[in-house]
């Protein structure tokens, strides 16, 4: 009798435990990702195409990449047209928009796939996750 409420007891303790940690994962993953954010996507122009980003990598207009002003850089996001419903994964690498009620500025492929290419789209950025610590861009810089 006593070894099995023992057996009892210590099943019940592991399960416990085991939801309490799956609870607080779930709670910490949840915790440290921003909500997401609406507001105007613009595109990037094709003159910065070849020329270095926050990231210290070329802008390469043919990439899914995006400007942010304030997520760290490798950050992955995906951006939704408001008008239409199309949506793209983009990463962050880098700074921007420099124009005021603007959240995001994108890569001319990434436009294209929410079909727009010029002028701005009302979207919402929700963000998917952050590079990995220690994650570094394709030219090597953090």
């Amino acid at each position: 009798m006593f070894g099995q409420n023992l057996q009892t007891a210590l099943l019940l303790s592991v399960t416990l435990a085991a939801a309490g940690i799956a609870m607080s994962a779930t709670a910490g993953n949840s915790a440290s990702l921003p909500p997401p954010q609406e507001g105007l996507a613009s595109v990037y122009s094709k003159d910065f195409d070849g020329k270095r980003t926050a990231s210290g990598e070329p802008y390469d207009s043919r990439a899914l990449t995006a400007a942010h002003r304030t997520l760290p850089l490798g950050t992955r996001i995906r951006v939704t047209n408001l008008d239409n419903g199309k949506s793209v994964r983009v990463r962050v690498n880098d700074r921007g928009p420099h124009v005021r009620g603007r959240i995001v500025d994108l890569s001319s492929s990434a436009a294209a796939a929410l079909g727009f290419s010029t002028g701005v789209a009302r979207v919402r950025i929700e963000i998917l996750g952050h590079a990995a610590r220690g994650e570094r861009s394709a030219r090597g810089h953090p």
